[in-house]
Formats: structure tokens, sequence, C-alpha cells
């Protein structure tokens, strides 16, 4: 069987491949360490091949292992390197300002996300102080059709875009078909920012503001309230800040990321 190859023709590098499947599957699993059985299994890669991966990436810092040898679990490594990819990140230095701004306005916790193929990546946060359940950190994943930054990029782009069902089922209010969805990015586009209703995380309503200064939209902003402390009052003066401080990013002068490559 021919190799892969990318859109440029390169054939892909067996090795890195497989190096990358390990981590991103370790990673995947969160607090779940697994075995080295589990990943030649998952990964459909020979025993004694995995092992030797393991044990290169282990001498890295890439990969953590148990006292006795048996247990892997994703290395410090991979969380110097997400730092490195935040500071690095002209965007996401530029909007933590702003996200300080509305956090100070709003006392609720503010989020900025970045679309990632059909998830949404956390990239920045600002907690409340008025309740202490975190709801999502630097570096979470979540899938886009369920949650206010997810849906608020959806809908900045044409149906056929939308991602392809079966949908994943956080709560029992996250859109689960096609139809649902559409309805709901359509009401999101009317408005001009998204609505998320307990589909995401049960308690917690969320409003999700793509940021235009990308076509089309790759980051939003968030705010997020537990729902026993959303009055109509509230809700509207969480709406108005946050529109306010979404002008506020998009007005930035382009200047801002001046030098900076323009990654893909």
């Amino acid at each position: 069987m021919p190799e892969p190859t990318d859109e440029r023709g390169v054939r892909e590098v067996k090795s890195a491949a497989r190096t990358v499947d390990v981590l991103e599957l370790l990673a995947s699993r969160g607090d779940r360490p697994a075995r080295l059985q589990e990943l030649a299994d998952a990964l459909a890669v020979p025993r004694s091949s995995m092992y030797a991966l393991l044990q290169t990436l282990t001498a890295r810092g890439w990969v953590r292992t148990d006292t006795t040898g048996s247990l892997y679990g994703i290395g410090i490594r991979a969380l110097l390197t997400g730092t490195s990819y935040l500071d690095s990140d002209p965007r996401v230095r530029a909007v933590r300002p702003y996200l300080d701004e509305a956090s100070d306005a709003l006392g609720e916790t503010i989020h900025m996300g970045r679309l990632d193929g059909t998830d949404i990546a956390y990239l920045a946060t600002r907690e409340s102080h008025e309740y202490l359940r975190t709801i999502s950190r630097v570096g979470r994943r979540l899938p886009a059709h369920a949650g206010a930054l997810g849906k608020a990029l959806l809908a900045e782009r044409p149906a056929e875009a939308l991602p392809e069902p079966p949908y994943t089922r956080l709560t029992p209010h996250t859109h689960t078909t096609r139809e649902t969805l559409l309805a709901d990015l359509t009401a999101t586009r009317a408005r001009g920012y998204s609505v998320d209703r307990e589909e995401g995380v049960p308690g917690i309503v969320g409003f999700g503001f793509a940021l235009r200064y990308d076509t089309p939209a790759q980051d939003a902003i968030s705010c997020s309230v537990p729902v026993a402390r959303l009055t109509p009052t509230h809700e509207e003066r969480i709406i108005a800040v946050m529109r306010e401080i979404r002008a506020k990013i998009e007005s930035m002068p382009s200047s801002g990321s001046a030098g900076a490559p323009h990654w893909r």
C-alpha cells in the first residue's frame, strides 16, 4: 500500500506519523493512563515497535510512565510545547487584555477559543471569582456543535462545511441532528452571537462571539454563567459588554501582528 501524501504530493514519514498518533492518543485519554498493549492495539502497531517508541518518548519527556513501567501517559514536554504555542501566537497575546477587561466588567468566566477541525480548542480563560466550578481550561477541546464558541464559528461557514452527524451528546440539550443545529446557526447569524443553554455543560449558559479578523473567522470569545445567576438584566449586560469587547478586538491595528507569519 502506498504511503499517504499531502496536498503537495509529499509522502508522509511513517515514524513521525506514528509518534504523533501515540501522543494524540495519550492526550485524548486525559487522566486515564494506557498500557503498552492497549496502545499497540489501538494504533495497529507491533508490540515491540510500540515499546521501543514509548521508551524513546519517555526518555525525552514526551511520555511518562509509572513506577512499574507498565502504564503510560502524556509527558511534561507536551505542556511546555503547548505553552510555547500560546506565547508565540500574536492573536492570543493581543486578545488577552480584552479578556481581562470583560472579566472585570462582568465577573463571569470568559474564554477565547479556536476552531480546530470539528472541535474548539480553548486558548485562554479568565475564571469567575463568583463560583469555583471550572468548566474548561486552556488546552481543552470540545465539539464545536456543543458550545457557544463553536456555534459562533460554525455560523460563519456555509452549511456544507458543517461537521457531519452523528453529533456527540454532552447533555440532554446538545444538538444531535443536522436540522436542529442548522436552525440554531441561522438564529445565531441573525442575532450576531451564539447562545449555548446547557448544551455543553449542565447548569451553564454561554454567549459566543466570532472574531472576524480572519475570513472565515477562526477565533471566538465567549462568556459563561451559571443558570442560577442569569437574570434577563444580567443577560442584556453580558451581551452588551461582549459586543463592545468584540468590536475593540476587531478594531485592533493590523500592525499588532506585523512581522508575524500568517499561519495556515
